[in-house]
């Protein structure tokens, strides 16, 4: 009788192990597939920003940058506006135009003014995600410089962007 219940024991704990290693197998399965879902976009991880000088474009324009995502592709321009409220970043790309504002409410994306506009804004609507747009609203609750501001449009801006759009970033 002890035999059989050492027995039966030994195999209960092989298919304990054995339960607890299927879950995580099936854990790890399914949050690959959430990561993959969400839109990891890896390629966006890399970014180049490069100060424009001695480039003048009014008296409301205080600084001008470059993005880049690659080498392969046409850099986006980001201009900075000097406004009431704030400062407005405003990205422009041969496809899209979108502003990022930091005021005392905080620093976030919104849709950039007519007058700052280079491209459509039936275009603009078609490549930037409206719902990202609304969700980026407020990406800090604080007012930040020069450098956070550039580095949060660098990694807030592919996300920005409708999937079937990406290819225009790289």
């Amino acid at each position: 009788m002890k035999t059989e219940n050492n027995l039966l024991n030994k195999k209960f704990k092989v298919m304990k192990k054995l339960s607890l290693l299927s879950l995580l197998i099936v854990c790890s399965f399914v949050l690959s597939l959430s990561v993959n879902a969400t839109g990891l976009r890896n390629e966006f991880r890399n970014y180049e920003i490069t100060s424009i000088d001695d480039l003048y474009l009014g008296k409301n324009v205080e600084k001008v940058w470059t993005l880049s995502y690659s080498t392969n592709e046409t850099p986006i321009t980001v201009v900075k506006h000097k406004t009431r409220e704030g400062e407005a970043y405003v990205v422009h790309s041969k496809y899209f135009d979108v502003c990022y504002t930091s005021t005392a409410n905080g620093f976030g994306a919104k849709e950039v003014r007519n007058a700052w506009s280079n491209v459509p804004k039936k275009i603009t609507n078609a490549v930037i995600s409206q719902e990202e747009l609304s969700r980026q609203k407020i990406l800090t609750p604080n007012k930040v410089d020069d450098e956070k501001a550039l580095g949060l449009i660098a990694s807030f801006l592919p996300d920005l962007i409708n999937d079937s759009y990406t290819h225009l970033l790289n």
